[in-house]
């Protein structure tokens, strides 16, 4: 068969709905200044799914840094990748920040997230090397397991018992080809909001010999006293051997770093693919990163009113009778049972009838029959959008139940 012919012909799980979902509920494009509420389609929004965590990115000193940096440095600079010729001192301060904030020897910057995940596993281990992983870990996790070319055992999420079951089966297999063990999970999960069994985990080390890897997008800058994530939160930072975070989420910009011991990032440095064959994060960003690690350590007040609206959201919600889950942090999972045409149709009149953008999830992302709406409260929302928004999901779910959105089909926009 012709290669685009197959493509043609089938499209994938997601891909299938593009021409009738495309650039409503795939591809949306929200408008304006980044913040509560911004416009959908022309028309103004409250807005629950931009990963603006403590609203840094509508920050005026980060803003001002932002425009400065652009003007000095234009976003050219630095030409090549670090190794070659794109290092600036710019990106060591950045690093050594980091590497004092999350309390860790030394820190790695990196030019994506999803990139640098995948490209920092394909780097720490070989095929004599074992892999054990939450089944909930993120795609780029995902991804970069698939990379590896030796061992890999999968246990059910936040499953210790079953965790330990391949602890075992790795433990029998490194004992022969004389590698080592990667553990991987994750500080926050992002759809679920609930939390990784770090602990737990990390009580396993005296018993088995293995390395934890803990990707904290969502839990880097809004978890812990200090802000510098999961492991704070848990009182257990010092057993996370590789810590992963993001600029993405409370940092509201882009790129990402890995923090570990000197020997691990030296490592990484001379190893990650993704960061030695890739052009260097451009100086306005680094800068404009410094800018927003400076306010997210100092301005601990974001951090209290995010936490704040998280919890007013998430008791209210609850009164109100809806199913969070198990979230521990400020991701607001909100389940609901229902099929994709019932999704569609809710999603639609939330968004035209009351005015509110969130985000909808639905097969194959969840199981059949489940409509996931995933609410990010940040620092920049306000009490009344809290409780407008709890009136309005109590209106959508009593014409969910009601059979009011009942549908085979996408809904029409």
């Amino acid at each position: 068969m012709d290669l685009f012919e197959k493509i043609k012909n089938n499209r994938g799980p997601l891909g299938q709905h593009a021409k009738s979902a495309h650039g409503y509920f795939t591809f949306p494009k929200l408008e304006g200044e980044i913040s509560n509420k911004m416009f959908f389609r022309g028309k103004e929004v409250l807005v629950w799914s931009v990963n603006n965590y403590i609203g840094l990115s509508n920050q005026p000193e980060v803003r001002v840094a932002d425009e400065q940096a652009s003007k000095d440095w234009g976003l050219g600079y630095p030409m090549g990748s670090r190794m070659m010729s794109g290092n600036t001192n710019y990106h060591e301060q950045l690093e050594n920040n980091l590497s004092a904030f999350m309390r860790k020897e030394d820190t790695i910057l990196l030019n994506f997230g999803y990139q640098g995940m995948l490209s920092s596993i394909d780097a720490l281990v070989d095929r004599k090397d074992v892999i054990v992983y939450d089944s909930e870990c993120h795609a780029c996790i995902i991804d970069g397991v698939r990379l590896h070319q030796g061992k890999r055992f999968v246990f059910p999420h936040n499953n210790i018992e079953n965790f330990e079951k391949q602890l075992q089966r790795a433990n029998k297999i490194v004992e022969e080809t004389g590698g080592g063990i990667l553990v991987i999970t994750e500080g926050v999960f992002g759809m679920s909001g609930d939390l990784g069994k770090i602990r737990e985990i990390s009580q396993l080390k005296s018993k088995y010999n293995f390395r934890l890897f803990v990707d904290d997008a969502h839990g880097f800058g809004t978890m812990g006293e200090h802000g510098y994530g999961t492991g704070e939160h848990l009182d257990i930072h010092d057993e996370i051997d590789v810590y992963f975070g993001t600029f993405a989420k409370s940092m509201a910009s882009i790129g990402a770093f890995i923090s570990s011991t000197e020997d691990v990032v030296e490592y990484l440095r001379y190893n990650m693919r993704s960061q030695i064959f890739a052009k260097s994060l451009p100086t306005p960003l680094v800068i404009g990163a410094i800018k927003r690690l400076e306010l997210l350590q100092n301005k601990t007040e974001l951090k209290d009113q995010l936490w704040n609206i998280a919890n007013k959201l998430q008791s209210g919600l609850k009164k109100a009778g809806f199913n969070l889950g198990n979230t521990e942090s400020p991701v607001t999972p909100v389940y609901l049972s229902g099929g994709v045409g019932e999704a569609t149709n809710l999603t639609l009149d939330l968004r035209e009838n009351y005015g509110i953008f969130c985000s909808i999830v639905t097969y194959p992302v969840v199981p059949k029959d489940v409509i996931l709406l995933r609410l990010i409260p940040t620092a920049v929302h306000t009490l009344e959008d809290v409780q407008y928004t709890i009136e309005s999901f109590t209106s959508i779910k009593d014409k969910l139940e009601n059979g009011e959105y009942i549908s085979e089909k996408l809904a029409s926009f």
